[in-house]
């Protein structure tokens, strides 16, 4: 036994290198509002792989293509699961949507019915009207702004939102008020909430406690978001034979009953929710 206590302290780790962490926080303290920046003169120092620790989660950085691409090729079973937090967990109905679904049967069924009905050449053909009504309308809304200031970000972003609700929901976004522009900026205030740094998610002392707001937050905007989108749900439901899009493909495919697994109302709120969100 001693021996074998001997051994194991002096054994190689084959654990990445790791920075000096401070307890509780972690490291936390080596980063800062550009963590893409703090990351990579981490890895100057102590190489591609990384091992950190958010608060108390651990986590593995790679910081260089050849590495990344052995995890996220060679290794694509083993980490295909997105990493989850209190709020996309929640915000997606207990990851019942595609993209934050852990790997197994129903994220297998998911992406056949992605890539066989969502977005195959016979879907995409018909919606070639919708990209080119979209690209008609950007370009007619710059010519009439010609001779002035055109800031193109905002531009191609109303595109984008444009051509996304249309081709999810069948409705465009506008400057005037819409559920489908109502959608966007609920979508806008979840994206801003799973994307900054909750305390109860990386911290154990501060779980059950909501200190910065981010549950109140996101419960508030998902009840909101559910309520409308059952409103669009029950429209395109009272419409069965409307524009063909992406809501409408889903609602026929949860009545098939043909299927290995039953798309729920839930899975097909978080499917549209996910899409908006990863645009």
């Amino acid at each position: 036994m001693t021996l074998a206590f001997f051994k194991s302290k002096h054994a190689k780790s084959h654990l990445p290198a790791t920075p000096f962490s401070l307890p509780i926080i972690g490291h936390l303290h080596l980063l800062n509002p550009n963590p893409h920046q703090a990351f990579h003169r981490l890895s100057l120092r102590y190489g591609p792989v990384i091992r950190v620790f958010m608060g108390c989660e651990p986590c593995v950085v790679i910081c260089s293509p050849k590495t990344a691409q052995e995890f996220l090729k060679t290794y694509e079973n083993a980490y295909s699961d997105r990493p989850q937090n209190s709020a996309t967990r929640y915000i997606t109905y207990g990851s019942k949507d595609f993209a934050f679904a852990p790997y197994g049967p129903y994220w297998k069924f998911m992406k056949k019915i992605v890539m066989s009905q969502l977005l195959n050449g016979t879907t995409l053909d018909s919606l070639v009207h919708v990209r080119r009504d979209e690209i008609n309308h950007f370009i007619k809304s710059i010519s009439q702004k010609a001779g002035r200031a055109v800031n193109l970000n905002t531009e191609l972003v109303k595109v984008a939102n444009n051509l996304i609700t249309r081709v999810v929901l069948g409705e465009r976004c506008s400057e005037q008020a819409g559920q489908a522009d109502d959608i966007r900026r609920m979508v806008s205030e979840i994206n801003e909430a799973i994307s900054s740094f909750n305390l109860s998610d990386n911290i154990w002392l501060f779980k059950n406690l909501d200190l910065q707001g981010f549950g109140k937050r996101v419960k508030d905007t998902h009840r909101r978001f559910d309520a409308l989108i059952e409103k669009v749900i029950k429209e395109h439901e009272e419409a069965p034979f409307q524009e063909k899009d992406l809501l409408s493909i889903l609602l026929h495919i949860a009545q098939d009953e043909t299927m290995d697994i039953h798309l729920t109302r839930e899975n097909i709120k978080a499917f549209i929710l996910v899409i908006y969100i990863i645009k």
